[in-house]
This record gives structure tokens, C-alpha cells and sequence, in this order.
């Protein structure tokens, strides 16, 4: 089933709190958290204390992207904060294997993130482990970006990829996922869809994300609910 995750790097932080129960009200399946240290992405945004916040006003599963350099010393951080799902950059991680048992050892979902130019193929070997792959549709770092087309076959490639081996790993795509992109990204193949501007920019969250969420379901074949 195709799910909206929605983004609070573009939430109105002076009422946080209100801005994911409204989206939560809007079919929310999960909060996506952009994480990210100046270093690996050239921008600084938030850490383990907004995640402790944002574990106090929703019960939704709290989906934390580490746009970070050595994301292993911060991992049982953010699981002291309350995070559920982590994902890592292949980018980032040059002992990637250990760096997503240290994410399951702390009672985590682990994944991995591919940036644009980064080949599916990468990630083969570690595939089962994983419980989504987030695909980057534009280069990380900021949000409001336009969708990188390419993106769409390497969803493909994945989701074939999936399907030979059996797996039962979920694909998530971030960046430029709108009213004018979202069915061709479930179409290849994405469930797991991260939004921002979509969902926050018009200051509207709930009547936002549920038409985003509708629309994505009816490309998908689904029945909206």
C-alpha cells in the first residue's frame, strides 16, 4: 500500500506540534525526519532533541534520514530520542554492513539511501537486511527542489530487483514528490513517499496531505481510505 511520509523540514516549527497531528489527520503513515550536519549535505537542520519533541505529540512511526558523515556516533542517540526507522547514506558509510546491525542492535528499522548518481546495483548484497531503500529523486541538502526524472528507473530497476529476489524491503522516494510527479513514482514503484512543500507549504497539512495521499493511491490503483 502506497503510504505518505510527511516532511518536517518544511513544517512551520513555531507550531510543530500541530502541524503533524493535522497531517497525521490527513492519512500520515510515518513523520520523516531530515537530518542533516553541514558536512555531508551543505546544510545543518535537526538532531536527536527535535526527535525526543516530536515522540511526545505522535505515535506514528518517526522515519529519521541521516544526511550525516560518520552516522555511527549517532545512532544510539537517536534511539534514546525515539526514532524508529534510520536510514544512512551509501555515500556515508564505508563499513555499511556494520553500520546497519548497529542500527537493528538498537531496536531500529534499518535502510539505506541512494543519492541521484548512486547505482542500485551498490546495495544488492545487503538488501535483506534492509527494511526500505530511499531513493533520492533530487541531490540532498534542501528542501523544494524540482524531481530528477532518472529517478524514476532507478525505482524500477529496485522493484525488479525485489521481485527476483523475493524480498520484502519497502522503496521510499524523497525530493520533488507532488501532484505533478506522484503517480509516475508509484507507477514504478515507490509505497513509501516523502513530501514537504506538498504537504506544509500552503499552511494547510491535513486537506494537503490527504489529497496527495488520494491522488498517489488512485495512480497505484488503490482505494483511497
Amino acid at each position: 500500500m502506497v503510504e505518505l511520509l510527511p516532511s518536517i523540514l518544511s513544517a512551520d516549527f513555531a507550531h510543530l506540534a500541530d502541524q503533524v497531528a493535522a497531517a497525521e489527520r490527513g492519512g500520515a503513515a510515518a513523520i520523516h525526519v531530515d537530518v542533516m550536519d553541514g558536512h555531508f549535505v551543505p546544510n545543518i537542520t535537526l538532531g536527536p532533541p527535535v526527535v525526543k519533541s516530536l515522540r511526545k505529540v505522535t505515535s506514528l512511526p518517526l522515519d529519521c534520514h541521516l544526511m550525516i558523515d560518520n552516522p555511527n556516533e549517532y545512532i544510539a542517540a537517536f534511539a534514546d530520542a525515539g526514532a524508529n526507522w534510520v536510514s544512512v547514506h551509501y555515500e556515508a558509510c564505508p563499513h555499511l554492513h556494520r553500520t546497519l546491525e548497529l542500527i537493528a542492535h538498537h531496536g531500529m528499522e534499518p535502510a539505506v539511501v541512494l543519492n541521484p548518481a548512486t547505482r542500485v546495483e551498490l546495495i544488492e548484497d545487503i538488501l535483506p537486511m534492509l527494511h526500505h531503500v530511499l531513493i533520492m529523486s533530487v541531490n540532498p541538502g534542501f528542501g523544494g527542489q524540482t524531481f530528477i526524472p532518472f529517478a524514476l528507473d532507478k525505482i524500477r530497476r529496485l522493484a525488479r530487483k525485489r521481485q527476483e529476489l523475493g524480498l520484502a524491503f519497502r522503496i521510499e522516494v524523497d525530493g520533488g514528490v507532488a501532484h505533478d510527479t506522484v503517480a509516475r513514482i508509484v507507477q514504478a514503484g515507490a509505497e513509501l513517499l516523502v513530501a514537504g512543500n506538498a504537504v506544509f507549504g500552503e499552511g494547510h497539512p491535513e486537506r494537503d496531505a490527504r489529497a496527495l495521499l488520494d491522488a498517489a493511491r488512485a495512480a497505484a490503483g488503490e482505494l483511497p481510505g
